[in-house]
């Protein structure tokens, strides 16, 4: 079958190339993937794996063959899923409790949004407590992730600010956002303190976020975007005493989340944006957008 490799030694750093077909365990379903989605941890990962590895973690497709023990859907059913690796590729074997079924309401394309950035954003939110009625601080907010993380906060009750660009405004408050602010230390940004805060840019955007925080408030840390060292200190609590920092990992128990975010994908209640969509043997292009940090929402590749 056809994959993705990984190719360190060239400057093309993957390229399509016959592999192995998977050989699932007694508990895995082989699934032929449809759509799969870009993720910046995957291309940071690309610089630390042989020659040969294929990568790929959020893939949606359709059951070719069901798991042997009776553990997961029959085959012909639709599914998305959360792999390891090997999800770019015609075909990859899947655990059963990694596996959710999509009802015919949910595209291939916007369910492949959801694995990696939908279970980090169900998780983050669930951290931080009852929300119904706080004010959340989501940084990143038009990212792939983060624009899931704004509709999941205001699913949960929460009165949700989103930092973010300011073309990005409305479209973010057609998503659930009370309120866009591309600078939090701006003067029409003083004066409100968040009670919850999801945080996943790092560096500078951390640091500012947790002065604006409010006596007791959790921060969920969900990642670093912007590669910059996030540096503080213990003064920079003051006024801000009691707040919590919870890291979040979207590995632990990513089974428990992935029912969730489809349902609330067939009703409505959470839309992944794709900002950029094409073949797979486009990856160079995908990529390089996701690089640039010019795009809302998720890259998607489709198998052909």
């Amino acid at each position: 079958m056809l994959a993705l490799v990984n190719t360190p030694s060239s400057t093309a750093k993957v390229a399509l190339a016959e592999v192995p077909a998977p050989q699932p365990a007694a508990n895995e379903a082989l699934i032929e993937v449809s759509h799969f989605s870009l993720n910046r941890g995957e291309l940071r990962r690309l610089e630390h794996r042989p020659e040969g590895w294929v990568g790929g973690q959020d893939v949606a497709g359709t059951v070719v063959v069901a798991a042997a023990d009776g553990s997961g859907p029959p085959a012909g059913a639709r599914a998305v899923a959360l792999v390891e690796s090997g999800g770019w590729a015609e075909r990859v074997a899947v655990r059963s409790h990694s596996l959710a079924v999509l009802p015919e309401g949910v595209s291939f394309e916007q369910a492949a949004c959801l694995p990696v950035a939908g279970v980090a954003a169900l998780r983050a939110v669930r951290l931080l407590g009852a929300l119904l009625g706080r004010r959340v601080l989501v940084s990143g907010a038009s990212g792939g992730f983060g624009h899931l993380a704004v509709q999941l906060a205001r699913v949960a009750g929460g009165r949700v600010t989103a930092l973010a660009r300011p073309e990005n405004a409305a479209w973010l408050g057609e998503l659930g956002a009370e309120r866009v602010v591309s600078d939090l230390l701006a003067p029409d940004s003083l004066g409100e303190l968040f009670e919850a805060v999801i945080e996943s840019v790092g560096g500078e955007t951390f640091r500012q976020a947790l002065r604006r925080t409010a006596p007791e408030a959790v921060v969920a840390l969900v990642g670093s975007t912007s590669g910059e060292d996030a540096r503080f200190q213990i003064y920079d609590f003051f006024g801000h005493e009691g707040v919590r920092l919870q890291s979040v990992f979207m590995y632990t128990n990513p089974e428990r989340h992935g029912a969730e975010l489809v349902r609330l994908a067939a009703q409505g209640q959470l839309r992944a944006e794709v900002g950029w969509r094409g073949s797979w043997r486009a990856f160079d292009q995908g990529a390089e957008h996701l690089r640039a940090r010019n795009s809302r929402g998720k890259v998607v590749f489709s198998v052909s």
